[in-house]
């Protein structure tokens, strides 16, 4: 029974092709629209769970000013200075290390071929404090450190720019002018959590970018590794009060610097993605909703047209209940046949988007079946009042019916 009940809905679904697919749209509509949503927020979120991870673990940033940026208006807060550096490197306990950073922008010039990149003045630490491993060469010694050589660790877009032929270890480039020796070529890490490019970066020791390209001796950003022994909000206390002390900030004066760890930068940005994902998948759900009143409209029409059909049936011996069952199993047809249609126009947006937005092609088996399952449910309730009303007409009314 519940097979010849497919079939007919099927044979009254096929009648009426165009209308049936314009009835299951905003179904296709709703479900396409909530499984890219979440489908690319969850791809989001991974893609910024990594950038955040690819820093390393147990690891503060330490910047002047308030915030990600340098403050607004007002005068700027001071740099740190190497003896910044050496205090807590040298009075924090459960530090493994301590990463100072200047930065400039410059024009890099290798053999007729330009590019505008970034130079990071660093020191060894940096790589003993993330995780970024040298796809050639090696990093800059102690001692070419101390001396401040002109040597330099390149990142991988900055290879492809510039040494087009053959590998550039060894080879000398300009960097505004300033001659150095490329000795080490980053592996690729791809886009930034904040955007931007993190292959874009040229490393040196910091003397030789303060001596010769910044012309001054500040740090812009302390890169502090914690040993995992000791609790990081401990030795971001331990280092809020040396700073304070250091800059001469006393009484209820705010900080004049700020403290990121990576653990709760990656926690924020996951949980602020996870959230505008939630309103946004809210959103989308409401065109399920009028897909839902689109199906029970059509049916309503289906089943005035269809009345002296349905009287034919119930004169000849059909129950109420099969009349129900038949109008109801075409209103989740329609519904199955838009949430599948939804399903396959969702996998073909993510794939279109998920390059543009520069993270990975996910397929969520949970949200495709969730998504499926309401469109059927969908289907239920709005097609159950269409059905009711045709298992309830009186066969001589309905026969009567022009």
């Amino acid at each position: 029974m519940l097979g010849t009940t497919f079939i007919l809905a099927f044979r009254s679904i096929r009648r009426h092709l165009m209308r049936s697919f314009l009835t299951t749209l905003g179904i296709i509509i709703g479900v396409a629209a909530v499984i890219t949503m979440v489908t690319l927020g969850q791809a989001t979120t991974i893609a910024v769970q990594k950038q955040i991870a690819s820093l390393g673990n147990n690891i503060l940033l330490v910047r002047p000013g308030q915030g990600f940026g340098r403050g607004g208006g007002g005068p700027q807060p001071p740099n740190f200075t190497d003896r910044d550096i050496a205090a807590v490197r040298e009075q924090i306990a459960g530090i493994t290390a301590v990463a100072p950073q200047a930065g400039s922008a410059v024009t890099a010039v290798y053999e007729g071929s330009n590019w505008s990149t970034t130079v990071n003045g660093t020191t060894g630490d940096y790589f003993r404090i993330q995780p970024w491993p040298l796809a050639a060469g090696r990093v800059f010694a102690p001692a070419e450190e101390q001396a401040g050589k002109a040597v330099c660790v390149i990142g991988n877009t900055v290879r492809k720019n510039l040494f087009t032929q053959g590998s550039p270890l060894g080879e000398r480039m300009r960097l505004n002018g300033i001659s150095c020796v490329v000795i080490g070529v980053l592996s690729a890490r791809g886009q930034a959590g904040f955007g931007g490019d993190q292959d874009d970066v040229v490393v040196m020791p910091i003397k030789t970018v303060q001596r010769r390209l910044t012309g001054n001796q500040d740090v812009r950003l302390m890169l502090v590794g914690v040993d995992t022994a000791y609790d990081s909000p401990t030795v971001q206390a331990a280092i809020t009060g040396l700073l304070r002390e250091r800059r001469q900030i006393s009484g209820g004066k705010q900080d004049d610097f700020n403290i990121f760890d990576t653990a709760q930068i990656s926690a924020t940005l996951t949980g602020t993605t996870k959230l505008l994902t939630r309103i946004v998948t809210a959103v989308a759900a409401i065109s399920l909703v009028v897909g839902g009143i689109g199906i029970m409209n059509i049916m309503l029409v289906s089943v005035t047209e269809r009345t002296r059909e349905i009287g034919i049936r119930l004169a000849i011996g059909a129950l109420a209940h099969e009349v129900l069952t038949q109008f109801l199993v075409e209103a989740i047809v329609l519904s199955c046949l838009g949430g599948v249609m939804g399903i396959a126009l969702a996998q073909a947006l993510v794939a279109i988007v998920s390059p543009l937005m520069q993270v990975a092609w996910l397929f969520v088996p949970r949200i495709n079946g969730i998504a499926f399952l309401i469109a059927a449910a969908i289907g239920v309730v709005f097609g159950y009042f269409p059905a009711r009303r045709a298992a309830s007409l009186n066969p001589i009314d309905a026969l009567r019916y022009e």
